[in-house]
């Protein structure tokens, strides 16, 4: 591995304490709420990974997970003010994060063929940052080039034809 390869390596330890820092300060608002759910933790690429699983509900998901991307957003300032460092850090409630990103990647993948097929370009409905990057992705997949435009919280993916 080159100086620069591993550079831009994640570090996999420090992936896996903010893992156990989110960890704690999950559980700790699961305890505080008296909501029953047990806690996985993993690492995926250059993010930690923290899920809570065995709910029987979705109060912690919320509409379009509003509540999710606030939980994590809570998360990921607890894991800061610990290690200092910014986090990248993935929180998923009840499965919700990969029931969307199955959801995105086909819609991703509807609408660029329905770009392909018109030469128009398409503009989706506003998303959050995590599921633009997976239409994003869809769309490449598919061959074709999208861009974000506007302003958050109203950013929206609009497809490209080729």
């Amino acid at each position: 591995m080159t100086e620069a390869e591993q550079e831009k390596a994640p570090d996999l330890s420090a992936l896996e304490q903010e893992g156990e820092i989110a960890a704690d300060y999950v559980e700790g608002l699961l305890d505080i709420a008296d909501i029953d759910g047990d806690i996985d933790m993993d690492v995926e690429g250059d993010r930690a990974l923290v899920s809570v699983v065995g709910l029987k509900s979705t109060e912690l998901v919320g509409p379009a997970g509003e509540v999710l991307e606030a939980l994590q957003e809570l998360t990921r300032l607890a894991v800061h003010r610990q290690t200092g460092e910014r986090s990248r850090l993935m929180l998923d409630v009840a499965g919700y994060r990969e029931r969307r990103r199955i959801e995105l990647t086909k819609l991703g993948t509807e609408v660029a063929n329905q770009v392909k097929e018109r030469g128009e370009p398409k503009s989706l409905q506003p998303m959050t940052p995590f599921e633009r990057k997976i239409v994003h992705d869809a769309v490449a997949a598919a061959g074709l080039r999208s861009e974000s435009e506007g302003e958050e919280p109203h950013r929206y993916v609009v497809i490209l034809p080729a």
